[in-house]
């Protein structure tokens, strides 16, 4: 896995046009999902499009060590036997997510109500992540839990013997807590309700409903979104057909958008309305963006992304947006670099504890390559427009979206952009450089390589 693996520098040097037809890997969120609900499933689930990054493979490798059977039948195609809910096995040995934040938080959630114990360890990254914003309601739900001071990983739980159904609001904005309690819920007698002050993406919801739970949405007089879940259904298996994550077509997206000349199509993309802020967000900055063949499969919206380069002018971003944008406000700043005047983000807290602090590491990305920006405590504030930019080095700091945003400014900078290692890019992103030097990115480990 890339948190064990030797550094490996990758350098962007500027590009001519980037153009051609690609499909991007299956979005991590629905793959995570599949395993599960799949694992929780009695019979036989099939997967096509799974994105068989580093974070979803330690995912089936969890599943497996409670008894589901996950094979590999093709290149992204899975078979998924599921053991049932209520009938997971104890795990032998620890769990090592890597550097799966969904991951871990979700599955914490299942093994929270079943009466087994587990040990959940990750990589330095995924070690500094706060945890306590799920095992906090897990305790409510009669979960043990020992963990290291602030509720972080190395973390083991001993899963309830009879768990209690919860209300709970969700204080942060977080798919993966309103995620962790709903499955935690399954396992509980009665009605789990969990409620969202703001709306946060809903693949949970739908999967549940299309697996055969009984599921409740609706809002109510403030505003809020409360789902509620009945617990102990029995889950019936389905066929999955994954479609190409929005997080990482935001890259080709943005490289589209800033290399003079270029014209790139983006296939059968992930179009959920609580994933599209950032398409939102470059279409106010004037961004040239088509949607072709909008279409509904497995009660998602998808559909292809024609991307033509564009003079881009900055705005501000509203704080209302971020849940919906979170993953992709590292390379929006991309963006932002080549958009006349300033572009201004806020509602930035959740960066804070990501992958990496993603906030603070984006402003120190900026600032190696010449490009102004104001970094607060929420906000972030970047100057586009200006010569010369490129020629640093980037620290990502094992995250893998710092890694893949500063390679997409070196497609456009005028000096080559390097970042510190490209490894961590399998997390989410495994085919990253291959599949935009196919569009003509010039993406290598060298110099020499590059030439």
């Amino acid at each position: 896995m890339a948190h064990a693996s030797a550094p490996k520098p990758l350098t962007a040097h500027k590009t001519g046009p980037l153009t051609g037809q690609i499909t991007v890997p299956g979005d991590k969120s629905i793959s995570h999902r599949s395993l599960m609900f799949g694992a929780l499933a009695v019979g036989r689930t099939t997967v096509e499009g799974l994105l068989e990054s580093e974070d979803v493979m330690a995912t089936a490798n969890a599943m497996r060590a409670v008894g589901a059977t996950i094979e590999k039948t093709a290149a992204g195609s899975y078979t998924v036997d599921g053991i049932g809910l209520g009938s997971l096995l104890e795990p032998e040995g620890v769990i090592d997510f890597g550097n799966a934040g969904t991951g871990v938080r979700l599955t914490m959630g299942i093994f929270g109500t079943h009466d087994i114990a587990a040990t959940f360890i990750g990589d330095a990254s995924l070690s500094k992540r706060p945890m306590g914003r799920v095992l906090d309601p897990l305790r409510e739900m009669g979960t043990t839990v020992v963990a290291r001071s602030g509720d972080r990983l190395p973390a083991s739980i001993r899963g309830a013997k009879q768990a209690l159904p919860l209300t709970y609001r969700v204080p942060v904005p977080s798919a993966q807590v309103k995620s962790a309690l709903l499955l935690a819920g399954l396992n509980a007698p009665g009605i789990t309700t969990v409620i969202e002050p703001v709306p946060t993406r809903d693949h949970t919801e739908k999967m549940l409903k299309g697996f055969g739970a009984e599921i409740d949405v609706s809002v109510n007089d403030a505003g809020e979104r409360v789902i509620r879940l009945t617990g102990q259904p029995e889950l019936k298996p389905q066929d999955i057909i994954v479609p190409g994550d929005p997080s990482s077509a935001a890259f080709a997206l943005v490289a589209a958008l800033i290399v003079p000349g270029s014209d790139v199509t983006i296939q059968n993309v992930l179009l959920n309305e609580h994933r599209t802020g950032l398409i939102t967000t470059l279409l106010e900055m004037g961004g040239d963006i088509e949607i072709v063949d909008r279409r509904v499969s497995g009660g998602e919206d998808i559909g292809d992304l024609r991307v033509r380069a564009s003079k881009l002018t900055g705005i501000t971003v509203p704080a209302s947006r971020a849940p919906s944008m979170i993953d992709e406000y590292p390379v929006l700043a991309i963006a932002a670099a080549f958009a006349e005047g300033e572009t201004h983000m806020t509602g930035l807290e959740e960066l804070r504890v990501k992958e990496s602090d993603r906030l603070a590491a984006v402003a120190r990305g900026l600032e190696a390559n010449g490009i102004p920006c104001v970094e607060g405590e929420d906000t972030l504030t970047v100057t586009g427009g200006v010569a010369a930019i490129g020629g640093g080095t980037v620290t990502t700091h094992l995250d893998h979206r710092i890694a893949m945003a500063f390679l997409v400014l070196g497609m456009a900078a005028d000096k080559p952009v390097t970042v510190d290692d490209g490894a961590v890019i399998d997390t989410s992103f495994p085919t990253f450089a291959p599949l935009f030097n196919q569009l003509g990115a010039r993406i290598a480990q060298s110099e020499s390589e590059a030439a």
